[in-house]
């Protein structure tokens, strides 16, 4: 199903073998003095925590994982305590291409967990045992259900569901925020929730023919592929209109913007003068960015 997958993002860091995810990550420490070695050994329990645990049911070969990234900056540590964000990422690969799609790129500022040094990372997708895993685990279930969208419509749906459900567990622990719905319009509740929600179908089944019905067939006919992407925008029009400055509009357009720019970057002028007032109705925010589309070259006028 999957071609060979190369890391669109790359932190330094080591990497440990695992089942569905080649997950590189980073912990951040700069801003903080002292000891730094609690923070390397925090780093290497989660790529172990991220790439040697079953996500799924499915089997996996080393080439066909799910490339992603964590990036979490400590602002504060305090005894066994915590302060952080975590920015996270991930992509997939595009047929008969070494060129990698970019799913999810979000900065999570809503990040407090306890940790003591080479402590066990222990999960349960029955209970909630700690903030730290119970995050891990949701963004590892948020990178399988967005890749497995991407290859098959709604087929992600079982993993947002595992997220949610991580989610739910976690809303009893009030002393981390993220998870409750009244917390913030835009975290964890409503990324996962919003993604199960039928008034958002739509966006998935853009990811899904962006993905599989657009870029997949691009490197075949490019023509073809674009036209699919270029008249599907009407799906992500209808969740703007449903739901104006939805936070999961912003959570794709962040990860899919500049990727837009290049891919209309080279189409026609009809096709330019078509999309860019709908990027503008739909993603305001990015509106700067789409107005570089009709100044760039293409070959197809």
């Amino acid at each position: 199903m999957k071609n060979s997958l190369s890391l669109l993002f790359v932190f330094f860091c080591g990497f440990a073998l695992g089942q569905e995810l080649n997950c590189a990550v980073q912990v951040n420490s700069s801003q903080l003095s002292g000891d730094k070695r609690i923070y390397e050994t925090l780093q290497k329990a989660i790529v172990e925590f991220m790439n040697n645990r079953n996500w799924t049911n499915d089997t996996y070969k080393n080439e066909e994982r799910i490339v992603c990234s964590i990036l979490i900056t400590v602002s504060d540590h305090t005894n066994d305590a915590f302060k952080a964000t975590i920015q996270v990422q991930s992509s997939r690969p595009t047929y008969k291409s070494s060129y990698n799609s970019p799913l999810i790129n979000y900065n999570d500022q809503d990040f407090q967990f306890s940790y003591v040094e080479f402590q066990p990372l222990d999960f349960s997708e029955g209970a909630y045992l700690s903030n730290l895993t119970s995050v891990l685990a949701f963004y590892a279930n948020m990178f399988v259900a967005l890749d497995y969208d991407s290859y098959s419509l709604y087929g992600g749906t079982a993993y947002y569901q595992k997220a949610a459900t991580i989610g739910n567990n976690a809303q009893n622990d009030q002393s981390v925020k993220g998870w409750n719905s009244f917390d913030s319009q835009r975290n964890r509740y409503w990324m996962v929730n919003n993604m199960l929600d039928p008034v958002y179908a739509p966006i998935r089944e853009y990811l899904y023919k962006f993905h599989r019905l657009g870029l997949d067939v691009m490197s075949v006919n490019k023509d073809q592929g674009k036209t699919v992407i270029v008249e599907n925008l009407s799906l992500l029009q209808k969740t703007s209109h449903d739901r104006p400055s939805s936070f999961s509009l912003t959570l794709f357009f962040n990860a899919k913007a500049d990727e837009l720019v290049n891919i209309f970057g080279g189409a026609t002028t009809d096709e330019k003068n078509k999309v860019i007032p709908i990027l503008n109705e739909i993603d305001p925010a990015n509106s700067n960015k789409y107005q570089k589309i009709m100044t760039q070259n293409n070959n197809n006028n």
